[in-house]
């Protein structure tokens, strides 16, 4: 696919991204229930908003115990990244949105590359300059199984929007990237947070008339 990224509508914001740090917590079932598959309740990461996450403070020493550190891996912060743009060559031929500026959540082996651009001395601009950036390309090998997409690249030619792209931006307007973060938790759902974090470690069921208030299972 080829990728024409777009800047965050809040101009505070200097990057053409954001983090989303999210903690996955997984449950032997879900209590009352006679269906005993396990569940993960996706948590919000503290650290995303600045403050001190209690999963991770809880977390971090397990790391300089060797046989802690599998668990700690399976409880430590999920990073991905948040961007919005055109796809400008799109591989699923699929029909166009009416808004066809997209949102993406990119996992980090592809933002590592999309962030080296930054870096990149032949690059004048910004690569969401509307009329000086530069398209994204996006492509998916396979590597012992696992996919892979480190021949990813920038392109290396300058490319202004089109007509057609520019009346997008004008029409619909940008997305503001913190919309899509999670709300940030209050004190009593921080506190719900380590609940579920130290019921999780101990193998307890979810506990609907605890938490689901708060976070609940996917689904």
């Amino acid at each position: 696919a080829v990728i024409r990224f777009l800047p965050d509508k809040d101009t505070n914001n200097t990057f053409f991204w954001t983090e989303r740090n999210m903690i996955k917590l997984p449950f032997a079932g879900i209590k009352g229930q006679t269906d005993s598959r396990p569940v993960t309740v996706q948590v919000p990461c503290m650290e995303m908003y600045g403050k001190t996450c209690p999963v991770l403070t809880e977390v971090r020493p397990w790391f300089k115990d060797k046989s802690m550190e599998d668990m700690g891996r399976k409880y430590w912060k999920k990073r991905s990244y948040i961007f919005q743009g055109f796809v400008t060559d799109n591989p699923l031929n699929e029909t166009a949105p009416e808004n066809p500026i997209r949102r993406f959540v990119i996992s980090p082996q592809i933002f590592n590359i999309i962030k080296s651009a930054l870096m990149d001395p032949d690059m004048e601009e910004l690569p969401t300059d509307y009329t000086a950036g530069v398209d994204f390309r996006l492509n998916k090998t396979s590597k012992g199984g696992y996919a892979d997409y480190s021949t990813s690249n920038w392109a290396r030619r300058e490319r202004p929007l089109d007509d057609t792209q520019m009346n997008a931006v004008n029409t619909h307007g940008l997305f503001n990237f913190s919309d899509f973060l999670p709300k940030k938790p209050d004190e009593v759902a921080v506190k719900v947070i380590k609940e579920m974090f130290e019921a999780s470690v101990d193998g307890e069921a979810y506990d609907p008339e605890r938490w689901s208030t708060y976070f609940r299972p996917s689904g």
